[in-house]
């Protein structure tokens, strides 16, 4: 793995260093992150590049894992506008867009910006659209303990004891609900992107956790329907980040998504 920082320039927000990693070799794939920052997708990374030939690039949203968020970014929009040019940067055409939770939200927008170096996106378990009966869950007044609960199907297997945490990691979870707030507002959507999602012209896969009850099944099922000949599928005892709690379900479905002819 490569770990590196580049200075990209932002409309409206100037000079910007964004944090990647970089690792592995072959089909390329753009990694986003959730809520929670990268960790929670640095052990996926690991294993699809290790797997299969794969390149997987994982950049940090400004304002994640202790990294500066310059005021001008303060938004999905501008976080897709900022990876498109990341994309550029690199040089690397055919990806394949992964995105969870929040990291889903910002992949349908850079879909929707465009850029000939995108070969499919995939949605897992994302936010970022409203739909009626399936209300996205408020994540900021809940303990730990209540978002594993949620998060989860087995949750135990995730629960984190805030007695055991460092300084330095509570500091951490709290610049990171700050900038996810930031990002994505008090309620984790924006009323008009699921009738935007329309125009998005990429192949595209909706992979959701049987078991979220952040964003339940119902929710994804609407996401996809929204998306023009987008696929939903559902994996089992999994939750909110099957990227955690069921990698191997989560790379095939990426996996063949990635390498089937209709994601050409």
């Amino acid at each position: 793995m490569t770990a590196s920082t580049l200075n990209l320039t932002v409309a409206g927000a100037g000079p910007l260093d964004v944090t990647i990693d970089d690792r592995g070799e072959g089909r390329p794939f753009l990694l986003l992150h959730g809520g929670g920052g990268p960790q929670t997708v640095a052990g996926f990374a690991e294993l699809l590049a290790t797997k299969e030939p794969a390149r997987v690039i994982t950049p940090t949203h400004p304002g994640f894992g202790g990294t500066p968020r310059p005021d001008g970014v303060a938004g999905m929009a501008g976080l897709a506008a900022l990876y498109r040019d990341l994309l550029d940067r690199l040089g690397v055409d055919d990806v394949t867009v992964i995105g969870n939770s929040i990291g889903g939200w910002i992949a349908a927008e850079l879909a929707l910006l465009g850029s000939p170096r995108i070969r499919g996106i995939v949605l897992v378990d994302a936010v970022g659209i409203e739909v009626e009966g399936h209300p996205v869950t408020d994540i900021f007044p809940l303990s730990l303990d209540e978002l594993a609960r949620l998060s989860y199907h087995d949750p135990a297997a995730f629960r984190i004891d805030p007695a055991a945490m460092t300084e330095a990691q509570r500091a951490g979870m709290a610049a990171n609900r700050a900038a996810l707030r930031v990002y994505a507002g008090p309620r984790m959507g924006d009323p008009s992107l699921r009738g935007r999602l329309a125009a998005i012209a990429y192949p595209a896969l909706v992979v959701w956790g049987d078991a979220d009850r952040i964003a339940d099944p119902g929710y994804g099922r609407a996401y996809a329907a929204a998306i023009p000949g987008a696929r939903f599928e559902l994996l089992t005892e999994t939750g909110h980040l099957p990227q955690l709690e069921a990698p191997e379900q989560l790379l095939r479905a990426v996996w063949d998504f990635a390498v089937a002819p209709a994601a050409r």
